[in-house]
């Protein structure tokens, strides 16, 4: 690159030739451009240069190198560049602020050649061997290991993506106990629990429970808000006290036949025992006495539920009915929706909704409003409000969610295993989860997003699960002896009481009241604790 013009001295002698820039360089030019940046007037040369310079001697060699614009002075030469091209300004493009600029590069990435760079990093660094001895470049590259014009840092491809192959992913699951750690238990063992969550696989209390009804069909515990749970066994409704551990018989049925349901009423005063004869009789649970009995039935009643005054029981022949159980006439309304058994039956808690299972593997969901029987409408109101038949076996557990009311569980039989959670303001299924074993309750935690599942054969186990990421949070496998078959809530939401065919009752410490109420809604645990330990005969 040729160097920056110089401008000449002013003492230096005048050229003779004539160029476009010798009078705005050597002279003055009176018709000098005022709008070329490049052109300049000169000032009037001084009084005394012009009176000396005419007494100067220019010689014709001094003369021919001022023409060449070579001038030789003192054994030192000095050429002058002459600018032969006017500087012309780029054209600026205007543009709206709201237009954005043409130019792509980044402003804080450069994108100068990798030469370039390389050779001006080398530069800095004194590393190159045009501008520094050859020997000690190579001994600087050879103590730092750095190659010579090679960039240190640079980008490379990136790795190879994992083997989709199926075999490499199976072998890996089979080597994966090989580097688990120490003390986590393999998925699927007995007692199984997340990583955040200690669940006891041992039962809190034991009660036995000798000539227990071990049919699938049939909803034979219940759990007062008085931390009271009630149990049948055989022809005989048994009620126990958990703060004090006392046994009592509130009801019996005639001989030969048995209790095919119970539950009790929301204020716990009152229990609902329903027979295979269609019969359902109503208990005081305080006095132990029978305050009346309510026919109509033409089968077996294997699901009670309360809500307030109205007491809805599920027959074999696929109805259910209503009892108002203040009034003479206590058949209130009938709802037809099923062609098997009904073996699932809960209200909501605020009592709008009413949903149902059938062994025809239906799932209906009920308005609550009450009419009177036969008019235009109660009629309108006896058909469902939705019908589901996504399961493929009985739904006899169904739940609703405490706190969120819209939300509904079911869980279908052995050759279905599957738990489905509806929206009933729009009827959607939100989500499904397959399990190993038919599902025979289902029961949500009140103060967790969580539920839990308790299943028969093959696994008999208990299984808690996550809302709504559906995945299992902790396994209980054989629970019991037999098939788990009921299960019933403590009020306070900690314990879940299980019953199966292995004529046993077990309680189970599955959830933590909050830390804010624990001192409060600890009452059942620890009036649990007053009873002695080990197992405890019922009759």
């Amino acid at each position: 690159m040729a160097p920056p013009p110089k401008t000449p001295s002013r003492h230096r002698s005048r050229s003779e030739t004539k160029t476009p820039l010798t009078a705005s360089v050597f002279g003055v030019n009176a018709t000098a451009d005022a709008s070329n940046p490049f052109i300049v007037p000169s000032r009037p040369s001084s009084p005394i240069k012009r009176a000396t310079s005419a007494s100067l001697q220019v010689s014709e060699t001094l003369q021919r190198q001022a023409s060449s614009g070579l001038i030789r002075k003192g054994g030192v030469e000095s050429r002058l560049d002459v600018v032969t091209r006017d500087y012309v300004p780029p054209k600026s493009e205007k543009r709206s602020r709201s237009q954005p600029s043409v130019n792509t590069r980044d402003r804080f990435i450069t994108t100068r050649d990798p030469a370039d760079e390389v050779a001006a990093t080398l530069d800095l660094m004194s590393l190159n061997p045009q501008s520094a001895s050859p020997g000690h470049t190579a001994r600087l590259a050879a103590a730092t290991g750095v190659p010579l014009n090679r960039r240190v840092l640079a980008y490379h491809e990136p790795p190879p993506a994992a083997s989709s192959d199926p075999l490499m992913a199976q072998a890996r699951e089979l080597v994966r106990p090989l580097y688990a750690r120490a003390g986590s238990a393999p998925a699927g063992s007995s007692g199984t629990t997340g990583k955040d969550r200690k669940i006891s696989t041992f039962p809190y209390k034991i009660l036995d429970a000798p000539g227990m009804q071990d049919d699938f069909y049939l909803n034979l515990i219940s759990w007062s808000c008085q931390n009271i749970v009630a149990i049948a066994l055989g022809n005989c409704a048994y009620i126990w006290k958990a703060e004090t551990g006392e046994v009592v018989l509130v009801s019996e049925g005639p001989e030969g036949s048995y209790i095919s349901s119970l539950d009790f009423s929301n204020d716990g005063q009152f229990l609902g025992v329903g027979y295979p004869s269609g019969t359902v009789e109503l208990w005081d649970v305080e006095g132990q006495s029978k305050l009346r009995t309510m026919t109509g039935h033409s089968a077996q009643v294997g699901c009670l539920s309360w809500h307030e005054h109205v007491l809805s029981s599920g027959c074999q022949d696929g109805s259910i009915w209503h009892h108002d159980v203040r009034v003479a006439r206590h058949k209130v309304m009938e709802l037809l929706g099923h062609q098997g058994e009904v073996c699932g039956l809960k209200w909501r808690s605020d009592g709008e909704l009413l949903a149902s299972g059938g062994n025809d593997n239906v799932l209906n969901v009920w308005d609550g409003r009450l009419g009177d029987v036969g008019t235009a409408s109660a009629s309108s109101r006896s058909a469902a409000r939705w019908t589901k038949r996504n399961h493929t076996a009985a739904v006899k557990a169904v739940a609703w969610c405490p706190w969120q009311p819209a939300l509904l569980a079911s869980g279908g039989g052995t050759s279905d295993a599957t738990v489905h959670i509806w929206n009933t303001t729009t009827g959607a299924r939100l989500h499904s989860l397959v399990t190993p074993a038919q599902i025979s309750s289902i029961q949500w935690a009140p103060h967790k997003k969580e539920f839990l599942t308790t299943h028969g054969y093959p696994t008999n186990a208990i299984m808690v699960h996550s809302y709504p990421a559906m995945e299992k949070v902790a396994e209980i496998r054989d629970a019991h002896d037999s098939r788990v078959l009921f299960s019933a809530l403590a009020p306070g939401g900690e314990l879940v009481c299980t019953a199966a065919g292995d004529e046993n009752l077990k309680f189970w410490k599955i959830w933590e009241a909050p830390k804010g109420k624990k001192g409060k809604e600890t009452k059942d645990s620890t009036s649990l604790g007053r009873t002695h330990s080990g197992i405890l005969s019922i009759r």
